[in-house]
C-alpha cells in the first residue's frame, strides 16, 4: 500500500514535542514563523496604515484527552499520546499585520479556510487592510495534503488500545465516468476519498453497485469483475492500488456506481476544531510559547472575528455546537462570527469524515441541530437542542451574523434552520443572531453587471444560464457592520429574511410559490435536493454531528418537508435584501437551474442559479408568449431606469445594506449600461 503524505510529517512532529517543556491542558506549544514577507501584498500601501507584512508557518499543539473541553471530539481518546500523556498535533497558518505595529487596532479577523484555499485579495480585505486589522487564516482539515500549498492541519490515525487497527465502513459514489474508461479514482471531488483506504484489496470484502437512477435498483456487480486497482497502464486486473477502482467491462456514463468497502486507520479530524480555538487564544492572551518565541500579536488584541463561507460557514455552526468558542482559560475565543451561505453543520467529528463533502446523498451534515435557539425536533426524535447552547451555558457566545441566499434553500436545505423540521412555525432568533436573506441569487452570489442577454452558464453543466444577481456589496457592508457591533456596540440592521408569519414561504413547486409558466423555461418543481433522515447506527450523535457511523450506505428512513421563499409575477423572489439589480430586474433571477446532461440530467444543478432574462420589446415578449412585461414596457427609457437605479441604491445605503461608494459605482455601472436604449 502506498505511503500517505498525510501523514508523512507526523514521526519527525512527535520527536520534535517529545523534547518540549512540561505544558497542561490544550494548548499551543510551539508557534514557528518560516517565513516573513515584508512588505507583503506587492508592497501595495493601505492609506495611513500603510505597508503589511505576511507571516507564514506551523504551530504546534497539544490536547488533553481527560480535559473535558476536548471530550467531544471523536477517537481523541485513541490517539497516540507523548510523554505528557497529550495528543499532538501541527497546523499551517498565513498571518497579515501592519508592518508598522504602531498602526495596529485591537482586532483580529480569522477567515477559516474553503479546503485548505485563503483569499488574499486586497480587494477583498480592502477595508481591513485600511483600518490596520490583522487577518489571520490556518489549517483545520485534517484530510488534505499538506504539500499542495493548502492551509491544512496534520493530525494522528486513532488505534484501538494503541495497538489494534481502527476499522469502519465508508461509501463512495461515482457518477459521469467517461465512457469506456476502466479506471476510476476515488479520490476526486467535494466528497473524494482522501485518506480512507480499503483494509484489505480483496474485492470480495467489498460491495461495488450500478443504477440506472437515484430510486433505481442497486446491481451488484460480481467480485471477479472489478479490483482495487489501476488499469491505465495494464489491462484487468491492472496494478493494485487502494484509491482507484478497475472495472472489467469499462465504465457506463449513465450509470451510477456506488461502493462500500472496509477502510481502517481513521484520522482524529475533530482536532481542527480544538487546534483553531487554541491558536486564536495564543495569539489574544499568550506572550510567549514554550520555547520562549514571541507571539507577533502580544498584547495587541482585544477582540477576534471570525468569517466563513460555505464549507468553512458550517465549519463554524459547528465550532459553536460542540463548545469551542470557549479556550482552556474558560475565555471567549471569538466576540463575533458570520457564517455565510451556510445551511449545515461541518461533518468533520465523525470516524472516517469526509470533510470537504457538499449535501449529497447519504453525506452527513444536516442531521445536527441547524437552529440558533432551542427547539424541540419531534420530527426527527431528537431532544432539545440549539447552536448557542453550551456557549450560553460558559457566556462565551459571540455576536453572528448570518447571510444566505435562495440556492442554500434549494442545495443545502436550509427550510429548517428557520421554521423546523416540520415546517410549520418560525423558529425565533435570539438576541445575539442577525440573519440576512439574499433573494434570488446563486451560492455566494453572481457577477454583477447590468447585463439583459442570456449567457451559457459557466462549464454547460447548467441548463439555464449563469444568475449574475450579487450579493458582494451588502456582503461588504454587512461584514463591517458585525465588526462595528463587536467592537463599538453598535446595533446592526434588523434581521430580513422570509418568515411563515408573514406568508413569505410556501413549498417548493410552482403553484404553491406562484411562479409564473415561462415558455420554453424549466419549472422549479422537484429540484430541491431532499433532506432525508437517514440512520447511521447507533454509535452515532446526531445532535453534535458526531461519533461513529456504522451504516453505510444509511438507512433513510423519512423525508423532511421544506419551504422556500415565494416569487411574484416575474418568478423574483420578495423577501429579504434584494439587490439594486434585483429591485430594477432585467429578468428572473433563480437560486435554483437544472442539470443540463449526464447521469444527474434534469435534477437540480447543484448549488447554481440561473437567469432568465426579460424579453426586449413587447412584441418579442408577445411572440413568445412570455408573460412577464419586457424592458420596453418595464423602463420607458435609458434615463428612466437609471433614475430606478439610484434611487435603489440610495434605500439600500439608508437602510444599511449598501456603502455609498458602491451605490455611486453601481449607478454609474447602469449608466453605462444599454437597458431600455433605443
Amino acid at each position: 500500500m502506498r505511503s500517505r503524505p498525510i501523514l508523512a510529517l507526523l514521526p519527525a512532529l512527535f520527536a520534535i514535542q517529545i523534547a518540549l517543556p512540561k505544558v497542561a491542558g490544550a494548548r499551543v506549544v510551539r508557534f514557528v514563523v518560516e517565513r516573513t514577507e515584508s512588505p507583503a501584498l506587492n508592497g501595495e500601501s493601505f492609506g495611513s496604515v500603510g505597508q503589511y507584512r505576511k507571516l507564514t508557518g506551523r504551530f504546534f499543539g497539544e490536547l488533553d484527552p481527560r480535559d473535558p473541553s476536548n471530550a467531544l471530539i471523536t477517537d481523541l481518546a485513541s490517539a497516540p499520546r507523548n510523554s505528557r500523556g497529550k495528543v499532538e498535533y501541527s497546523a499551517t497558518f498565513t498571518l497579515l499585520a501592519p508592518v508598522d505595529p504602531a498602526k495596529s487596532t485591537d482586532v483580529l479577523l480569522y477567515e477559516v479556510p474553503n479546503r485548505g484555499h485563503i483569499v488574499l485579495s486586497t480587494k477583498y480585505w480592502a477595508d481591513a487592510l485600511h483600518a490596520g486589522h490583522a487577518v489571520l487564516f490556518s489549517g483545520w482539515q485534517g484530510d488534505l495534503d499538506p504539500q499542495n500549498g493548502l492551509e491544512a492541519i496534520t493530525v494522528p490515525v486513532a488505534h484501538s488500545n494503541g495497538k489494534t487497527d481502527i476499522t469502519g465502513p465508508v461509501l463512495v459514489r461515482l457518477a459521469n465516468l467517461p465512457a469506456g474508461s476502466h479506471t476510476a479514482p476515488l479520490n476526486t471531488g467535494y466528497g473524494g476519498l482522501k485518506y480512507q483506504f480499503p483494509e484489505t484489496l480483496d474485492t470480495t470484502r467489498a460491495l461495488l453497485t450500478a443504477q440506472a437512477s437515484e430510486d433505481g435498483e442497486m446491481v451488484p456487480i460480481k467480485a471477479d469483475d472489478w479490483a482495487f486497482a489501476d488499469c491505465e497502464a495494464r489491462p484487468f486486473p491492472g496494478t493494485p492500488h487502494p484509491n482507484k477502482i478497475c472495472l472489467k467491462s469499462g465504465f457506463d456514463p449513465a450509470l451510477l456506481y456506488q461502493l462500500v468497502f472496509t477502510a481502517k486507520d481513521p484520522l482524529v479530524l475533530g482536532i481542527g476544531f480544538a487546534a483553531t480555538r487554541d491558536l486564536v487564544a495564543f495569539l489574544r492572551h499568550s506572550t510567549v510559547d514554550a520555547d520562549g518565541a514571541a507571539n507577533p500579536l502580544a498584547g495587541k488584541l482585544r477582540f477576534a472575528i471570525a468569517f466563513g463561507t460555505s464549507q468553512s460557514g458550517n465549519f463554524l455552526r459547528s465550532f459553536l455546537n460542540l463548545g469551542f468558542n470557549q479556550d482552556e482559560s474558560q475565555r471567549k475565543v471569538f466576540d463575533g462570527m458570520n457564517p455565510n451561505i451556510a445551511a449545515r453543520q461541518c461533518a468533520v467529528n465523525i470516524r472516517f469524515a469526509i470533510p470537504g463533502g457538499a449535501a449529497n446523498r447519504f453525506e452527513p451534515g444536516s442531521e445536527g441541530v441547524l437552529w440558533w435557539t432551542d427547539y424541540r425536533d419531534e420530527e426527527r426524535g431528537r431532544r432539545v437542542a440549539g447552536l448557542l447552547d453550551r456557549c450560553r451555558a460558559t457566556n462565551t457566545c459571540p455576536k453572528i451574523v448570518e447571510t444566505f441566499g435562495s440556492s442554500e434553500f434549494w442545495g443545502l436545505r436550509m427550510s429548517p434552520d428557520l421554521v423546523g423540521t416540520r415546517a410549520n412555525q418560525d423558529i425565533p432568533l435570539p438576541a445575539e443572531v442577525r440573519r440576512y436573506y439574499f433573494p434570488g441569487v446563486t451560492h455566494g452570489g453572481g457577477q454583477g453587471g447590468f447585463r439583459t442577454d442570456s449567457r451559457p452558464a459557466a462549464g454547460g453543466t447548467c441548463a439555464l444560464a449563469d444568475n449574475p444577481n450579487p450579493t458582494a456589496d451588502s456582503m461588504r457592508a454587512l461584514r463591517l457592520a458585525l465588526i462595528d457591533w463587536v467592537v463599538h456596540h453598535k446595533v446592526p440592521p434588523p434581521s430580513r429574511y422570509p418568515t411563515l408569519s408573514r406568508g413569505e414561504l410556501a413549498p417548493p413547486d410552482h403553484l404553491a410559490m406562484g411562479f409564473p409558466m415561462i415558455p420554453g423555461e424549466p419549472l422549479p418543481d422537484n429540484l430541491i435536493n431532499p433532506f432525508f433522515v437517514y440512520d447511521y447506527g447507533p454509535d452515532f450523535n446526531y445532535n453534535d454531528l458526531s461519533g461513529v457511523i456504522s451504516f453505510a450506505p444509511p438507512t433513510v428512513r423519512q423525508t423532511i418537508p421544506m419551504l422556500v421563499p415565494r416569487t411574484n409575477a416575474d418568478g423574483n423572489e420578495t423577501s429579504g435584501i434584494a439587490s439594486v439589480l434585483m429591485q430594477v430586474p432585467l429578468g428572473t433571477y433563480l437560486g435554483w437551474n437544472v442539470t443540463a446532461s449526464g447521469y444527474f440530467k434534469g435534477r437540480g444543478c447543484g448549488f447554481a442559479g440561473g437567469f432568465i432574462p426579460f424579453a426586449r420589446t413587447k412584441a418579442e415578449r408577445l411572440a413568445n408568449g412570455d408573460p412577464r412585461p419586457s424592458l420596453e414596457e418595464r423602463y420607458r427609457s435609458h434615463e428612466a431606469y437609471v433614475k430606478l437605479v439610484r434611487e435603489a441604491a440610495a434605500r439600500m445605503v439608508q437602510e444599511g445594506f449598501l456603502l455609498q461608494e458602491d451605490a455611486d459605482r453601481t449607478v454609474k455601472e447602469a449608466s453605462a449600461s444599454d437597458v431600455a436604449r433605443e
